[in-house]
Parts: structure tokens; sequence; C-alpha cells
């Protein structure tokens, strides 16, 4: 599976999901449905989760390259590389040999400056599940920190999670900003996978920066 996404100037990234369903992902192959792949979503870790309102955006912070994304309720700990476009304007993706690594696209905003910025991975792969296969089980409250090459943690607060089927995606909702808030959008792929249109639907998590942490010095 590649997950892979197009490049319009009058839409602005618009995500294709998977350019190879002849080879269906070694999860999907094992029976399992859109929601799990084949796997029961993980215990889900200890989480200060926010009740209420949401909390309060933090002021944009300047830009620097994304270096690790941590999400906690999943378990999840990730390098982050770096993506362009190809000659047919598509997203590149991790190498299908990385599954556990996720891409930034550098064109774009980077987390924590003002903006929308946008990282992508892997659900699984041929050879098993991939970093992002259960981004759908996050939840409004859950935290995602990206770890920068400035040494500041930008700490992200997830407001929604959403799936939306590739004939109804939402690119102004999705790539969207709220007047320059900084914002943050982990997709991946997801509904049912059909050997011959591949996955139906992707999967959008939805969150915005809350906090600013500074790394200790190495």
């Amino acid at each position: 599976m590649t997950l892979s996404v197009t490049f319009s100037l009058v839409t602005g990234i618009v995500w294709a999901c998977s350019d190879s369903p002849d080879d269906p992902p070694a999860a999907t192959a094992r029976g399992g449905d859109a929601a799990g792949g084949g796997e029961q979503p993980p215990r889900r870790a200890p989480r200060d989760r926010q009740q209420g309102r949401a909390p309060a955006s933090h002021a944009p912070l300047l830009p620097s390259r994304p270096l690790k994304v941590t999400v906690p309720a999943l378990f999840v700990e990730a390098p982050v590389m770096g993506l362009d476009l190809d000659e047919n304007g598509r997203l590149r993706t991790p190498p299908m040999s990385r599954p556990k690594q996720v891409g930034w696209y550098e064109k774009g905003p980077s987390p924590g400056a003002a903006g929308t910025a946008l990282i992508v991975g892997h659900r699984d792969t041929k050879t098993g599940p991939a970093v992002f296969l259960n981004l759908n089980a996050l939840h409004r409250g859950d935290t995602v920190k990206v770890a920068r090459a400035d040494r500041r943690t930008a700490v992200f607060t997830v407001d929604k999670v959403k799936t939306y089927t590739k004939d109804k995606f939402p690119d102004d909702k999705v790539y969207g900003g709220a007047g320059g808030r900084p914002e943050l959008r982990l997709m991946t792929c997801g509904g049912r996978f059909d050997k011959k249109s591949g996955y139906s639907a992707n999967v959008v998590v939805f969150a915005h920066l809350t906090s600013m942490k500074k790394q200790a010095a190495a």
C-alpha cells in the first residue's frame, strides 16, 4: 500500500490514499475490517483529557523542522522525514521499508507555526501493521507532541477525528486553517479495503497547538 496525495492550486492537497490496490496490505489480508485492519486497538495510555471546552490555542511558534511525533494514547513514537511532491504532483511517502516512520509535507507550515501542518503515515503495509494503524482510536482531548529542530516540543490537543470517503473529502476543512491558528492534521488510509480500488476513505485527526515545551539540553 502506498499513501499518496495530489496537489492542486485550486483545492489544495487532495488525498488519494492508495495507488497500488492490487496488493492488499497484510493486516487487511488477514480478514480485518476498515477500522482495525485485523488488529484490535491498543490498550489506551493514561491521559489528561480536557473536559468541556477545548483548551485555548498557543501563540504560533517560529518555523522549525519536525524531528519526532509522539502520540501517548496510542503508544506511538515515530521519526519524521520531509516529503515533497513527485513529478505528478503527488506527495511522496515514507519508504515502505520504514512502516514506523511518518512524513511531513515540508512545503507547508511546520508543526507549531502559523497555519495547518500535514503529517501522514502508513496504516499498514504488505508485511504488517504500520505507524498509524490505530489513528482512528484517538479522541478529543488526546495529545500529539512534535519534537522540533529548535529544541522545542509543540504540544497539540486533538479536536476531533473524522473518516471521509474519497468522493466526499472536504479539502477546505482538512487543509484550511482558522485564521492562521497553528493546527495539525494527522492522516492515513481508512474505510474498507478493496483489491481493485484500494481503501475507500481517509482518517483525519484535527488538532491545534495548546502548549510548547523546551527540550532539555543534550
